[in-house]
């Protein structure tokens, strides 16, 4: 078997204190993610970040740091995901901007508001980026090559 892992990007927008999520829906259930996607032929990891937040949240970011790199093996298909999270800025939100398929809209949720929607996350990643953002894992985007 041939195995390859999934390169795939997410980004952490914070507004006092809330948290831009998708609400989007995976399997017939809705789930909670941060905006995220694979990474695209020609593009780099950090315009694949900028443009899965437009495409899934309809709001247009400012990277401002990488969050942190992930392992992640989905329980649910045994797909291995590399993800690259970053933080981001919210600069203006276009509300006519088309969505990506299966998304059912943006959220705003606080870190507790979350926590109480646990059993709708698509994956433990969603709380483990924003407690590391939390934390202080703030590194520079020049960490991207």
């Amino acid at each position: 078997m041939d195995w390859q892992p999934h390169i795939t990007v997410a980004t952490i927008v914070e507004d006092q204190g809330r948290f831009l999520l998708v609400e989007e829906l995976a399997g017939g259930q809705a789930v909670f993610n941060q905006p995220a996607g694979h990474l695209e032929a020609n593009e780099t990891l950090l315009q694949a970040a900028v443009r899965e937040t437009l495409e899934e949240t309809g709001w247009e970011v400012e990277l401002t740091a990488v969050t942190g790199i992930y392992l992640y093996t989905a329980p649910s298909n045994g797909v291995t995901y590399q993800r690259v999270c970053f933080s981001a800025r919210p600069l203006r939100h276009l509300p006519d901007s088309p969505l990506d398929h299966g998304i059912i809209g943006p959220r705003w949720l606080t870190r507790d508001e979350l926590l109480a929607e646990r059993a709708h996350w698509r994956s433990e990643l969603v709380l483990r980026c924003i407690d590391d953002y939390l934390g202080g894992e703030h590194f520079s985007l020049g960490l991207i090559r």
